[in-house]
């Protein structure tokens, strides 16, 4: 999952909405970061380990061109962002750009937050790259983002060209699988070990 995906998976499951996204910045043990920040790290990470590891997922990674084999998981996970954003109102009770809006001003606001996020939260947030999420330009201006951030951009030279090949099985896999982890998420919330809660 994808920035959008770990906030909205937050505000569902009742837990801290930047906590949660700083599962991908925060690395290490869970105990090395601030106290306020361990339940999101931790349900993070849950939330990876399921998606990982569900058969949807496998299967998808593997209609994937060698092409793109390589970086696909990352592909999977910002085209989810996309239908994410793209069937929004029937996943969340309020409109996009106002849980977008709660989630910039949470990242504004939320103290130590790990370096490397950090330096990209003034980014995330004036060019508002959750609500572009919604079309298929800011998708694929999310994919050429990811590339000039990674040490191996050419990895990406045909990315936005295999994930149009798979479209519609992306989609699909999506809409089967996400509804699962909206329930995995609540139920690992309440599952958070006393140590991680705020």
């Amino acid at each position: 999952m994808n920035f959008l995906a770990h906030l909205h998976l937050a505000d569902i499951s009742d837990t801290h909405l930047v906590a949660n996204l700083c599962g991908d910045f925060a690395k290490g043990k869970i105990e090395d970061h601030p106290q306020h920040l361990q339940q999101g790290i931790w349900l993070h990470r849950q939330i990876d380990q399921v998606t990982d590891s569900h058969e949807i997922i496998i299967d998808l990674l593997k209609q994937f061109p060698k092409t793109s084999r390589r970086v696909a998981p990352i592909l999977i996970d910002l085209t989810f962002d996309h239908y994410l954003a793209y069937y929004w109102e029937e996943y969340h009770h309020q409109e996009l750009d106002v849980f977008c809006q709660k989630a910039y001003q949470e990242l504004n606001t939320t103290a130590e937050l790990p370096a490397s996020l950090q330096a990209i939260a003034p980014k995330i947030i004036q060019q508002d790259w959750l609500s572009s999420y919604q079309t298929k330009q800011g998708l694929n201006q999310a994919i050429k983002g990811v590339s000039q951030r990674l040490s191996k951009p050419e990895l990406f030279d045909h990315a936005i060209r295999d994930v149009d090949k798979l479209y519609v099985e992306i989609e699909i896999a999506f809409r089967t699988f996400y509804p699962q982890l909206m329930a995995y998420s609540k139920i690992y919330s309440r599952k958070t070990p006393s140590q991680y809660l705020p």
